[in-house]
């Protein structure tokens, strides 16, 4: 007679506290091993039991957790046909809306002046910067994280006569480096600025913002930390360094100036930069990515005592325009002015066309088509009432 056989009992997976006293913990196993629906990890051991649990999976996402989505007629055709500027007037935008602006500079050069110019108007202290209105927001979170007693030093000339009721209220300033690194938990941007209910925040500077900016994936993280801030309705404005001088000691023109990874320079709106050499009163502004219309190039004059920054040269097309005589002002002309070169570039000549064209747009300017072919155009003051 056949001895009686108990039926074979399932598997199932016991927890370590559930782990009978006194037995060791296996070892790691780099494989996980599988045979007749029984499973056996580097960190559980196996006993019988008559019942298998059920099988436990991870409940949907819920839709709330995956949008926003916003139908495709509204996202392309809602657009205005100009962007809305923090800084800036008409075409001329030196800072979007929901986009960065970075400035960059070498050290000394007065980076850190002009962005407490730009707080101080985004806060109602005054109307405009450089001559272009700064339209006032809500609160600013001031990032001093480098060197942050010479920052104090530095905006005690420009905030030092205001009204301090409005300076506690408006204002929030966080002091050294951030409590990680934003590159690293990007998430941590945004919700600093929600703490302390601003909807502008000044990052003075990103190299200490994150730590390996020339790495790809520490700027692509850093990135990611700005796009969460303007997501959540923040105006971004960073200060940033640069990587050294032009070609045979020129000054830096391009984007490939500006230090550290593609992905801080394309995660952008708008670029500007200064050049000049540490201390000098007279620096030269570029903008060298733009939102819409480039503004300048401009030379600045830093008055370091009162903490003011004003143009003091740039080319006056209008002005140009009238002393040129019969003659009219060409394209060719107004961009050796424009651009300080003795033999513009294409790219400045049509650049120089464009603010042109611009001021025939608004009335102010004629343009008179050339007389043979291969000609160039000129341009009068409208008030000779030429066609």
């Amino acid at each position: 007679m056949a001895a009686h056989r108990h039926p074979r009992p399932a598997w199932h997976v016991a927890p370590l506290h559930q782990r009978p006293p006194g037995r060791p913990a296996p070892q790691p196993h780099p494989r996980l091993h599988r045979r007749e629906g029984r499973c056996v990890t580097d960190v559980t051991v196996a006993r019988r039991v008559e019942h298998p649990p059920p099988l436990s999976l991870a409940p949907e996402p819920e839709t709330e957790t995956v949008g926003p989505f916003k139908q495709g007629g509204a996202f392309f055709q809602d657009v205005p046909a100009i962007p809305p500027a923090v800084w800036g007037s008409g075409t001329e935008v030196l800072w979007a809306e929901g986009e960065a602006l970075i400035l960059a500079a070498p050290q000394g050069v007065g980076k850190t002046t002009l962005a407490h110019q730009i707080i101080r108007a985004r806060i109602g202290l005054q109307d405009a910067v450089l001559g272009y209105p700064v339209a006032s927001g809500k609160r600013v979170l001031l990032l001093a994280m480098d060197r942050p007693s010479q920052t104090r030093r530095a905006g005690h000339r420009i905030f030092a006569h205001d009204d301090p009721a409005v300076l506690n209220d408006r204002l929030v300033v966080w002091e050294g480096p951030p409590p990680f690194d934003l590159a690293q938990r990007t998430d941590i941007l945004a919700a600093m600025c929600g703490r302390a209910g601003a909807d502008t925040v000044v990052i003075d500077s990103l190299k200490d913002a994150a730590v390996g900016l020339s790495d790809d994936q520490v700027g692509a993280g850093y990135n990611r930390a700005r796009q969460k801030a303007l997501a959540e309705g923040v105006q971004v404005l960073e200060l940033h360094h640069l990587v050294k001088r032009g070609p045979n000691g020129a000054a830096p023109n391009t984007m490939a100036d500006i230090y550290g990874s593609v992905w801080i320079t394309s995660g952008a709106g708008s670029i500007a930069l200064l050049w000049g050499e540490a201390g000098d009163p007279v620096v030269s502004f570029r903008h060298l990515k733009q939102p819409m219309d480039e503004v300048g190039p401009l030379h600045l004059t830093h008055d370091h005592p009162a903490g003011v920054t004003s143009v003091t040269q740039s080319a006056d097309l209008l002005e140009m325009a009238r002393v040129a005589g019969a003659e009219g002002l060409t394209a060719l002309a107004a961009a050796g002015a424009l651009f300080e070169a003795k033999t513009p570039t294409r790219a400045q000549k049509e650049k120089a066309r464009r603010k042109l064209e611009r001021h025939v747009t608004l009335g102010e300017l004629n343009r008179v088509e050339p007389a043979y072919a291969g000609g160039s155009a000129a341009y009068y003051p409208a008030s000779k009432g030429l066609t």
